[in-house]
């Protein structure tokens, strides 16, 4: 394996001759508009079975529902009595009050106007949406907007065992498309050119980046420490959804972790001016002896974990939002 990826007892390299930002390989030949297209439009046959991710499972256990507008509609997710998720429309089906406000009590959701009890079954007009928790991510069905076929529980990739990693959960949103945050992560040959203080010495491996196959496209890459101490892996990036991508590391340093970024449209779709969620999933794991340790300490990790993801979308969202005032504008190359 090239680039120096395997597992070795060190997860640490030390790069011995540092290459300046300009003097880098230019990749823009080989990232070109009609693959990343390809792989997109590949993206968006896969069915997604009007499932949305909403946010972390963990936003769902306070005192306040999780609320989020999808694709137009108010939408609230808290836990019942017996701590099963329930998800239905933000409005009060007895004067409209917007039930983001209404406080969660002993599982059920009171309307914060008038008093109206939810416990997230139908009542007065009010039909709750079906709803799925995989344990990091909580996903609802909207049938009437996403317009497919529905599936009984939403496409979630694999994961490494909960009980051997870690996880943390960003939400970002930006003026764009769910489509522009896929073509984004659709092109890892923007990762040490647009993140430097990430990324560095980035290869996509040949014959990987097929456009419309299953099989993904696979890098090799190093995650900066410094400037030059790196930890090289090699990952995989699939597309298992319209609305999905996920990096998984496949050798090297933490192998099995991944990344898996959601774009949730916020408005209705065709609006003139779109919004997207982006809810970023990062589970990472190892078999290292002090990964236990640091799995103890998750709760002081998950900032640090979110701080990073916030500082790639500050790029990757002004990346997609420039996408898509081209498109609007008719003049993206893609």
């Amino acid at each position: 394996m090239t680039g120096g990826a395997a597992r070795s007892r060190f997860p640490l390299r030390l790069r011995r001759r540092p290459v300046a930002w300009s003097r880098q390989p230019p990749t823009w030949r080989d990232a070109r508009p009609s693959l990343i297209a390809d792989a997109l439009g590949a993206a968006q046959e896969r069915p997604a079975g009007n499932w949305y991710v909403v946010g972390a499972s963990r936003e769902t256990h306070g005192d306040r529902p999780l609320a989020r507008t999808v694709a137009g509609e108010e939408v609230v997710v808290w836990r019942d009595r017996a701590g099963a998720p329930a998800a239905g429309p933000g409005a009060c089906p007895h004067l409209g009050a917007p039930l983001r406000d209404s406080p969660v009590c002993g599982g059920i959701l009171r309307c914060h106007w008038h008093g109206l009890a939810l416990d997230g079954s139908p009542y007065a007009g009010w039909r709750p949406y079906p709803v799925h928790d995989d344990g990091v991510l909580v996903w609802v069905r909207l049938d009437h907007v996403g317009g497919e076929a529905p599936l009984p529980a939403p496409v979630v990739p694999a994961r490494p065992a909960p009980a051997r990693s870690v996880d943390a959960v960003y939400t970002g949103v930006g003026r764009c498309e769910p489509e522009d945050v896929v073509a984004n992560r659709l092109d890892p040959w923007h990762g040490a050119w647009l993140h430097p203080y990430s990324f560095a010495d980035l290869t996509v491996l040949p014959g990987t980046a097929g456009g419309r196959g299953d099989a993904g496209i696979a890098v090799e890459v190093s995650f900066r420490l410094t400037a030059r101490l790196v930890v090289p892996v090699r990952a995989v990036f699939t597309a298992p959804g319209p609305r999905t991508v996920v990096m998984r590391i496949t050798d090297g340093e933490g192998a099995g972790s991944v990344v898996e970024t959601h774009a949730t449209p916020l408005r209705p779709p065709g609006h003139d001016r779109p919004r997207t969620a982006v809810v970023e999933a990062v589970l990472a794991t190892s078999d290292r002896p002090g990964f236990a340790a640091a799995r103890t300490a998750a709760g002081l990790l998950r900032p640090l974990v979110r701080a990073c993801a916030r500082r790639l979308w500050r790029d990757d969202l002004a990346y997609a939002e420039r996408r898509c005032h081209l498109r609007k504008l008719g003049r993206f190359p893609g």
